[in-house]
């Protein structure tokens, strides 16, 4: 099993595994987004930050993806792909990669995430959904379902590309785009919060299986939010997530 299946010429078929919790004909943004950048992927270059855009709802059909350059270079690049459903663009993502080099002489101290817990976490009334149960959750603070700053370890199950080895950015990018779900500080079934658009900024790609993610949620007086994560892997800081949102009752 695998979050996609590829087809050849740059198409690829979703899996169950993609599924969207509100509506099962639709993807989750995390395997979109993780998808967008391994095809963003430049050799000798390092992923430091991807924005993703979603365009609306991201039907659970083949898809074709666009890679266009922008800023190619030595040091940094920046480059856009897209993913086309029935023709339409659906999800974009721009991606600046960075060249790593020489150690430098000084050493940045980093907080450690919560230790993992032995007991895996369930989201409750939603055991049937395919993107959920293809994830791990081991939860260190708040709890899975309920309002408020959640945080949790989690270990992907599964390839995202069928006959294509898991990565660290991989990791990280298949649960970034859960932070305002797993932080929603309204109750999910009477209050949308729609993230149309995620950063994702990397130090590093994950080493490991586990990534930990620390999500809050903000919300200000006029039916706006904002998401913030933290990336965390065994050894310690990896990134950070940020996210958007319109708030709106159901």
């Amino acid at each position: 099993m695998s979050f996609y299946l590829p087809l050849g010429d740059d198409e690829f078929r979703p899996t169950r595994s993609t599924e969207s919790p509100w509506d099962t004909e639709m993807q989750h943004g995390g395997p979109p987004a993780a998808l967008l950048g391994r095809v963003l992927t430049v050799e000798g270059l390092r992923l430091a930050r991807i924005s993703v855009d979603f365009l609306g709802p991201i039907p659970r059909r083949d898809f074709r993806v666009e890679v266009s350059p922008i800023k190619p270079g030595r040091l940094t690049a920046l480059n856009e792909a897209r993913m086309l459903v029935d023709g339409r663009v659906a999800v974009t993502a721009r991606a600046w990669h960075l060249a790593p080099g020489p150690k430098p002489p000084v050493g940045t101290p980093t907080e450690q995430a919560a230790p993992l817990p032995e007991d895996e976490s369930k989201f409750p009334g939603m055991e049937d959904w395919g993107y959920g149960q293809s994830i791990e959750w081991r939860v260190t603070k708040g709890a899975l379902g309920e309002p408020g700053e959640t945080h949790v370890w989690s270990r992907v199950r599964m390839p995202l590309i069928d006959g294509h080895e898991l990565d660290g950015q991989d990791r990280a990018l298949i649960v970034a785009d859960s932070a305002n779900g797993l932080s929603a500080v309204l109750p999910m079934d009477r209050w949308l919060s729609i993230p149309p658009t995620m950063t994702t900024t990397l130090l590093r790609p994950a080493t490991g299986d586990w990534v930990h993610l620390a999500a809050r949620t903000i919300l200000s007086d006029d039916g706006l939010g904002l998401t913030s994560g933290d990336l965390h892997d065994p050894d310690g800081a990896i990134g950070q997530v940020s996210q958007p949102l319109v708030v709106r009752a159901r």
